[in-house]
């Protein structure tokens, strides 16, 4: 009797194991808004994606959050004074630029330092543009506010440098 309950024991438990290892783990959520603010919007969390995302319309190369009816998309270019970043801020379901709001980037360093740096709206190109002046190797962890007319929405990035 025994050695019956040790063997439905262990059977459960290699089944358990093998349910754990066929999930996937590159699940993306979206975070509840705990806030009692109307104005604010909940943080998303970015995701890479390809080169064209069917669902929201053809991607720059970088990290995409959708949050609310915006589309934020970042990319961080490695220059030899820095990383320079590209913020794509759109609303709607053509995606519509967005070139009025107020952005800036809330940076931990990789040594875990935070800097804030705020945007620029580059009207020819149709994006937000920022130079960080750090040469630190490492991961940076990005957080994006923008500001459109008091509506806040929050993104949040990270790159390698």
């Amino acid at each position: 009797m025994n050695s019956l309950r040790l063997s439905l024991i262990v059977l459960g438990s290699v089944g358990l194991l093998f349910v754990g290892a066929c999930t996937n783990s590159n699940q993306v959520t979206n975070p509840e808004n705990n806030s009692t603010s109307s104005a604010e919007t909940p943080t998303a969390t970015a995701s890479p994606v390809a080169t064209e995302n069917h669902q929201h319309g053809p991607s720059k190369g970088g990290q995409v959050v959708e949050t609310g009816t915006y589309h934020l998309e970042f990319l961080a270019e490695k220059e030899a004074g820095g990383s320079h970043l590209d913020l794509y801020l759109l609303t709607g379901d053509n995606h519509e630029t967005v070139p009025d709001a107020k952005v800036t980037a809330q940076i931990q360093m990789p040594d875990g330092q935070e800097k804030t740096i705020p945007f620029t709206y580059d009207a020819q190109d149709r994006h937000y543009t920022a130079m960080l002046n750090e040469k630190a190797s490492g991961q940076y962890q990005v957080k994006i506010t923008a500001d459109i007319k008091g509506e806040k929405v929050d993104g949040r990035f990270s790159f390698n440098r």
